[in-house]
């Protein structure tokens, strides 16, 4: 699972800008393309990976309360019993509670452990999607900036065979301004949308805290 997060991680970060200037040196959208496969193939990792481990940590959960409640239970039978003078009965449940509550305490670490697993997954999992969505929009106003640098390209000849006169460096630096003024828009809207992403998982991250909080003064309480 680590192996996976890392490589999610990689492709998290990776400068979409130094993508796109490859992109342009190429006159080719090849290297953006692979990105888009490779962040397709990981998501679906992902995917998998996030059922795989919330399931296996219902189960352990599930498993810590069974074994929780049955402790439970031993040790108002364990009071029972010597208070009735019946200490080879008491002894009995006092062995198989202590079994129990270390099954208690081994299964509430498992689950533990797989539900943050669990969200480290979720988490990865929602700041690819985002990546995926940034970079395909990335794509689009890529060829066009590519569309339009052909164009530009083939005015160029045009004007040059039918008039005679060199104006590659003027046509060029055109082209330049052009691609650079849409690749700031692109880094701005990305840069934008990365705020929001933020935004919107610190809210739910606190939600979910508020939430436990609650939870946890309610078992106190006995609500």
């Amino acid at each position: 699972m680590a192996s996976l997060l890392e490589r999610v991680g990689t492709l998290i970060s990776a400068n979409l800008n130094w993508l796109v200037g490859r992109a342009l040196k190429a006159n080719s959208m090849a290297v953006v393309d692979e990105y888009i496969r490779r962040v397709e193939d990981n998501l679906e990792a992902l995917e998998d990976a996030a059922a795989t481990v919330g399931g296996e940590a219902k189960t352990l959960k599930r498993k810590f309360s069974e074994f929780k409640a049955k402790a439970e239970e031993l040790d108002k039978n364990i009071d029972l019993f010597l208070t009735q003078g019946k200490e080879s009965l008491a002894v009995a449940a006092q062995s198989r509670f202590n079994t129990y509550d270390r099954l208690v305490e081994s299964y509430r670490e498992q689950y533990l452990s797989q539900e943050q697993e669990y969200q480290k997954l979720l988490d990865a999992k929602l700041k690819l999607e985002a990546k995926l969505t940034e970079v395909r929009q990335e794509r689009i106003e890529l060829q066009a900036m590519l569309d339009l640098a052909k164009s530009k390209e083939v005015t160029h000849k045009v004007v040059e065979g039918v008039a005679g006169v060199t104006t590659e460096e003027a046509g060029l630096d055109s082209i330049r301004e052009e691609i650079q003024r849409r690749l700031d828009k692109a880094t701005a809207q990305s840069e934008m949308d990365a705020s929001r992403l933020d935004e919107q998982m610190s809210k739910v991250l606190e939600e979910d805290e508020i939430q436990g909080q609650l939870a946890q003064r309610k078992e106190k309480l006995g609500l």
